[in-house]
Parts: structure tokens; C-alpha cells; sequence
């Protein structure tokens, strides 16, 4: 079977458009008036000190933090122009749409092959040739099926850090989603992996929006198209991510650029 990652990258359109984004744990404000457009089929990095709110932000994106008691959300996400927010939105067509790869890897207890498959058997498919078609393909797309596929049914926990990684994001390419939020994805990974999973972005963003939150300013540097500066809570500056690093617009951009603070 061959990848599709091999066919052309579509031209740039917003995929995500967030207008006025406020969100509140409790009482406490952890995000203003957050306004940003995200591009499909680029890489888009949220940088920032610890606690500035870039992972909370990211997940807002696919109602993630719902999951959180006491929360609560104001202003618009749009996906493709539609509220994510919306009363008549399926908040689990919202999670398959816009998937999530976290810090620390988190396989199931499973084999290989139903870690990848998981999804598709809880979202009803249930023809055997398909999924493992799908399964494959996945994992190609995530650059481990040549490691893994003697070992399909081996359990998911023999892999190493970066393989249990990668077969996460193969989980989540298994669904279709059209936007890939990956939260500090290679911060637990030594340099090779890591290595791996930048050069994996940079494929994956031929089909996918990609959105990455990092604490390496050199990892922004190296896999994003476009980077997003948060500091307490706020939007500071978000542009071309070859701009944001050389020629930065605010003094406050450049201080934590250049290790000032943060």
C-alpha cells in the first residue's frame, strides 16, 4: 500500500478562525480576547512561558477542556467557518475532526494494531479488511509501519518512547481528522525520536492542519510555518514564523525570543 502523503500541498486556507476567545477556570481568567486565524496544511506553533495558556488554548480547539469541571468559554471558533461551540455541533464529530496527540504517549493496553484501530471500532466500523487497510495506512502515514509490521500484535507497551509516540499519532490519523493538535509531542523524547516525530510533521502537514504547542524555541523554529507568542493568557504577536524569530513587530516578542525571560 502507498501513502498519500506523497501527493501535492493544497494552497493555504484558514482553517480555524478564532474571534474574541475569552476561558475561565472557575473564576479565574485564563485566556483574553484571543483573535487568530490558523492556515490548513501548515504547521502553526504556540510558544510561551509555562502557564501562559498555550496548552489551554489548544485545547479549546476541540472542546477538550470540557471535560474539566467549572469551566467555561466565550467569543467564536470557527472550523471551516462552522461554531465548534455551536448547541447543534456533535462535540465527538469536533474530537474526530480535530485530533489530539499529548505530551506523554499514551497507548491502551493493547496491541499494536487495536491502538490503531480503537477509534474506528468505537465509531462503528466494523468490516475487518477496511480497518486493517485503514490501519496500515496509518501507520505509514506515521512512519512506524516498517518498525511494527512483524509485531502487529505484539502489545502497544513493548514499544520505545518515540514508537509509542508515533503509534499515537497513528491513532489519530486512523479517524480522519483534519486538523492535528500535538501538545509538547517530543518534550519526553530523547534527540533521535525527537527527530523523528519533527520530520513526521513536516510530512503530515500535506494533508492536515497542524498545530503545535512547544516549550523549544528551536523546535518552533525548525517545524512551524507560522508561530504564535502567548504570554499570561494573551496573544502577544502570532505571524510567519521566519519573521516572528528575526524581526519581531513587539519588544515584548523579542525579549522572550532571546531569552530575556520566560
Amino acid at each position: 500500500m502507498t501513502s498519500s502523503l506523497s501527493n501535492p500541498t493544497p494552497a493555504p486556507e484558514t482553517k480555524i478562525a478564532v474571534k474574541n476567545c475569552n476561558f475561565y477556570y472557575g473564576t479565574q481568567k485564563a485566556l483574553e480576547d484571543l483573535n487568530i486565524e490558523i492556515p490548513g496544511y501548515r504547521v502553526t506553533a504556540f510558544i510561551g512561558p509555562s502557564g501562559c495558556g498555550k496548552s489551554t488554548f489548544l485545547r479549546c480547539l476541540n472542546r477538550m477542556n470540557e471535560t474539566i469541571l467549572g469551566t467555561r468559554i466565550e467569543g467564536t471558533i470557527l472550523l471551516d467557518g462552522e461554531d465548534i461551540y455551536s448547541p447543534e455541533v456533535d462535540v465527538v464529530d469536533v474530537r474526530r475532526r480535530v485530533g489530539m496527540v499529548f505530551q506523554k504517549s499514551n497507548p491502551f493496553p493493547k496491541t499494536i494494531f487495536e491502538n490503531v484501530a480503537y477509534g474506528l471500532r468505537i465509531n462503528g466500523m466494523r468490516d475487518k479488511r477496511e480497518i486493517g487497510e485503514i490501519v496500515e495506512k496509518s501507520l505509514i502515514d506515521a512512519a512506524l509501519w516498517e518498525e511494527v509490521k512483524d509485531r502487529l500484535y505484539k502489545s502497544a507497551l513493548g514499544l520505545s518512547g518515540g514508537q509509542q509516540q508515533r503509534l499515537c499519532i497513528a491513532r489519530a490519523l486512523a479517524i480522519k481528522p483534519e486538523v492535528i493538535l500535538m501538545d509538547e509531542p517530543a518534550s519526553a523524547l530523547d534527540p533521535i525520536a525527537t527527530q523523528k516525530i519533527e520530520d513526521l510533521i513536516q510530512k503530515l502537514k500535506k494533508e492536515y492542519a497542524i498545530i503545535i504547542v512547544t516549550h523549544n524555541m528551536q523546535q518552533a523554529a525548525r517545524v512551524s510555518d507560522i508561530t504564535a507568542f502567548f504570554y499570561l493568557g494573551k496573544l502577544i504577536e502570532v505571524g510567519e514564523t521566519g519573521i516572528i524569530f528575526t524581526k519581531p513587530r513587539l519588544s515584548q516578542t523579542e525579549d522572550y525570543i532571546t531569552g530575556r525571560f520566560g
